[in-house]
């Protein structure tokens, strides 16, 4: 059912939610751009109830004529779950096990999937696709800390072969690029991590473009053991949440930072809250150029204190039939 209406409808993402009119029509003009957004006011808080008539978007500056708009929508949604499991996350994998699988319990529905990675030294895909509880607690009571060998982790996740310390922006690029390829509907990575990147093979940049060309939305969890850096000798270490605000806020996602006032379980929960106010916005680009080049966007509202929270924009690439 995923094939057959990622080959009938949208170049980027399919919107799954729309009628059998609408998908007729849809058929032909394949040419749709699909933005999933939330809105806080000034306070951080969502916002709902809102209509198509609150919203104006641009592509490049210039306004697009809208073709849909829906509240939270019943689109497959696909998790990736990124753990870190290097050396300074030792002491939280087992906080990190009890709340990932409550999250799977009460976010998947049956057209729903996940996949579980862990990345330390290597990456390691621990759990493929699947919807089965028992197979994604399986893979979260195989998180362990990373053994610090070189070359190929022991799943089916690439990674390079040089020494690394901890290779998020290649878990999140390989997840994207590779994980999430050919997946319609909802696409959410979930990164669980202090924010530390040490001998990734891809920048930052490339994590993201792979995440934008995915149409996946990254959502960070910044989790750092303040001890055992301390116990290291280690000043700065986990001390800034920079690059997780850059992918996540880039590709239309959040930062939530777990610490003494929010517990990781409290976050998940705030995450799924988030994924239950979403929007869903689509147009057909003025520019109909498959150029491959980077289209920037822009929702606004006619409310100040509104604030969009949405993707940056998407690449132009054809449709690989």
């Amino acid at each position: 059912m995923r094939l057959i209406i990622l080959l009938a409808v949208s170049t980027l993402l399919a919107p799954a939610f729309i009628s059998a009119q609408e998908e007729a029509t849809l058929k032909v003009e394949v040419n749709l751009v699909n933005i999933l957004f939330t809105v806080r006011d000034k306070k951080g808080g969502l916002v709902g109830n809102l209509s198509k008539d609150d919203f104006k978007i641009f592509e490049d500056g210039k306004e697009q004529q809208l073709k849909y708009f829906n509240r939270e929508t019943d689109l497959p949604l696909t998790i990736g779950l990124l753990i870190d499991v290097s050396a300074s996350q030792k002491n939280l994998i087992d906080i990190e096990k009890n709340a990932a699988y409550q999250f799977f319990g009460s976010v998947l529905r049956k057209q729903d999937l996940a996949f579980l990675i862990s990345f330390g030294e290597d990456s390691e895909l621990l759990q493929d696709y699947t919807n089965s509880p028992k197979l994604l607690r399986a893979g979260l009571d195989g998180l362990r800390v990373s053994s610090g060998v070189g070359g190929f982790g022991p799943g089916p996740v690439p990674t390079i072969s040089q020494p690394r310390g901890t290779v998020l922006y290649d878990a999140v690029y390989v997840a994207a690029a590779d994980q999430l390829r050919g997946q319609v509907g909802r696409k959410v990575l979930v990164l669980i991590t202090d924010g530390e990147d040490e001998g990734s093979k891809y920048k930052i940049s490339q994590a993201i473009e792979a995440a934008q060309k995915a149409d996946a939305i990254i959502y960070g969890f910044y989790y750092v053991d303040r001890g055992f850096y301390m116990s290291q000798g280690i000043v700065f270490g986990g001390s800034s949440d920079s690059a997780l605000r850059q992918m996540s806020e880039d590709t239309g996602g959040h930062v939530f930072h777990v610490d003494r006032k929010t517990t990781l379980q409290q976050a998940f929960d705030e995450l799924q809250d988030e994924m239950r106010s979403q929007y869903a916005i689509g147009y057909t680009p003025a520019n109909p150029a498959k150029d491959g080049t980077f289209r920037k966007i822009e929702i606004r509202t006619g409310n100040k204190d509104w604030k969009v929270q949405a993707r940056k924009g998407y690449y132009a690439i054809k449709t690989e039939n």
